[in-house]
């Protein structure tokens, strides 16, 4: 009998890790297409701000305007695989000073950002979260 309920739990995970699998883009999308379409909040915290502009220096030209991807190049950040309880905020800072491996999407590992601090990652991680709640990532 525990070897049934293991089974079934590992083919479960299975299943729920490949209805969460991205897809591959379309064969139509140019290279450098966003990959999500993003709603922007009506305003900004202070600390959103911030990140906005750290974003856009350090972040933008891999992961897209606002967090929208960029087809062959980056995954979008506004997006339920990096919703707070799956990715929490730590997770932001261990990727800019570490670097990650490739482990939900198919663009290659993430080099670390050279020159970020941790509070240049909170402030980004602030903005990026006020983005996702636009878009109903809670």
């Amino acid at each position: 009998m525990k070897n049934v309920k293991i089974i079934v739990s590992v083919a479960a995970i299975g299943i729920a890790a490949y209805a969460l699998w991205p897809t591959k883009a379309p064969d139509t999308m140019a290279v450098g297409t966003a990959l999500a379409e993003v709603t922007l909040p009506a305003t900004l915290s202070d600390n959103a701000q911030i990140g906005k502009t750290a974003y856009d220096a350090n972040c933008a030209s891999c992961h897209g305007p606002n967090g929208a991807g960029t087809d062959g190049k980056a995954p979008p950040l506004i997006h339920k695989i990096y919703e707070p309880n799956h990715h929490g905020d730590e997770a932001f800072q261990r990727a800019a000073a570490l670097g990650v491996q490739s482990h939900h999407w198919p663009f290659g590992n993430m080099p670390p950002v050279a020159g970020l601090t941790r509070g240049d990652v909170t402030m980004i991680v602030a903005y990026i979260r006020e983005v996702q709640r636009a878009n109903g990532i809670n």
